[in-house]
Order: C-alpha cells, then structure tokens, then sequence
C-alpha cells in the first residue's frame, strides 16, 4: 500500500488535473452543482454495483469517479467563495470528532448500539428538531425505510426482540389479506406498505441490509432470465412460442449454475 505522502501526492495531483480541467476544457468548464447532481447519482449506484458483485477493481475505479465528483463540487465552490476542498475536509474532521466522544472525549461506550444512540441523540444537541431530519426526502423508498428505522431505534423507539417484530409482520399479512378480499384498492396500497415497512424492520433486526438482500436478488433472476433467452434463442424460439413447463426446464437448470 502507498505511504501516507503518496496518498497526499495523489490526491494534490487530482486537485491540480481539476484546476486544470475547469480552466481548459469546455464540457468541464460548463458544468454547475445542478448539472453534476445527477452524474453523482449515478456514479454512486455503479459503486454501490461493484460493491455488491465484490470486483475489487471495479470498486477502485468507481470510487476514483465518486472522488472525481467531490473535488468539483468543492472546485465549484471555490470559484464563489462559498467553500473549497479544505472547507470541506475540516468540516466532516470536525463533525467526526465531536461525534465521536468515546474516542475524542470521555465518553464511555459499551458496544456499537450505544455509539448509534450517542449519535443521534449529539445530532439533537446540535440544533436538530427530529432525529429524523437527516432523512433526504428523495431517497428510494426502500433505502428511505430503512434510514428512519435506524434512526428512530437510535433514540430507544424500538422492539426488543426480533420475534416481536415478525409477529408484527404476521399480524400486518393478515390485515392485507381482509383488504384484498373486499378489493379495497386504496386500503390494500396502504396495508402493502405496512407489510413492506415490517419486512425492512425484521431485515434490520436480523442484521441484513434490506437494499442489498433485494438486489442480489434483481441480479439472480435477470442472470437466471437471460439464460433462459439464450435458451430459446438456441432452438430458434421467442419465450412467447414457449409453453411455462418448457421454460421451467431451463430456469430449474440456471438455478443449478
């Protein structure tokens, strides 16, 4: 691994290329906070990609693009004199420490739960009306879920045991199940949120990250669905002009690769 003087060379050369870039390159010098916003999106969702597919070399490459974006923001923010790269740099240092009393302080912890409790109940202190400010409205509903129950858990609102939390699971089926058999469009919407609230709730409790679960799971069946393509491609056949029994067949073999 590099010494931590190359690391400082490495990072002071990306800075210099980015001066460079937002004084000579068109595109570069064009773009504003707005229109990064959703490239960052992106490139953040092709990390989260590599992470979940465990390419070591795809996660350096894609953290190098993260990095990339966060450098111009701060650029970006220079050029109005509104913050730079060390601005923020000593902004998240300063924010680690004072979140951080157990190391910094003396602050005494017993585990990590407690940290998390110390966490946001600091987030309070520094001028937070709800734990739950730190949720961004636009998060995806799944991940948006997940980030309350975390948070609200980290002040005490919580169950004590994961069977109370599948029993609340059952208990929210079973309400899904009446409103299905009188049809009640609205009330089925609004019970099938509540089964999906208790199933990231019970994720969180077994200690699996909801987000990740699913997408492992998007990424099997569109491996296991394109084998199956290839299938019918092979005997000239659309899936249409394939009976389910015949595409059984070759989904039973994807599942055994």
């Amino acid at each position: 691994m590099n010494s931590r003087k190359d690391q400082l060379q490495a990072f002071d050369r990306l800075l210099t290329i980015m001066d460079e870039l937002r004084e000579q390159c068109p595109w570069d010098r064009k773009q504003t906070l707005e229109s990064l916003r959703h490239l960052t999106i992106e490139e953040v969702y092709e990390l989260g990609d590599a992470i979940l597919e465990k390419d070591m070399q795809e996660i350096k490459k894609e953290l190098g693009d993260v990095l990339l974006h966060l450098v111009f923001y701060a650029k970006i923010g220079s050029e109005t004199n509104d913050f730079d790269i060390a601005d923020v740099t000593n902004s998240i240092c300063d924010k680690l420490i004072s979140r951080h009393p157990h190391i910094y302080g003396d602050v005494e912890v017993a585990d990590e739960d407690e940290v998390k409790r110390n966490w946001e109940k600091l987030k309070l202190k520094e001028g937070k009306k709800s734990v739950l400010e730190g949720v961004p409205a636009s998060l995806p509903a799944l991940v948006k879920a997940s980030r309350i129950q975390e948070k609200v858990a980290g002040v005490g609102f919580d169950w004590e045991e994961p069977q109370q939390v599948f029993e609340k699971l059952k208990e929210e089926l079973e309400e899904l199940q009446d409103e299905i058999k009188v049809m009640n469009t609205d009330k089925m919407e609004a019970e099938f949120g509540d089964v999906l609230f208790s199933m990231i709730n019970y994720a969180r409790f077994l200690k699996i990250n909801p987000e990740n679960a699913l997408e492992r799971t998007n990424k099997k069946f569109i491996k296991r669905f394109q084998y199956l393509e290839g299938k019918a491609k092979e005997r000239n056949k659309s899936l249409s002009e394939m009976t389910l029994a015949e595409m059984d067949v070759f989904w039973n073999e994807a599942k055994l690769l």
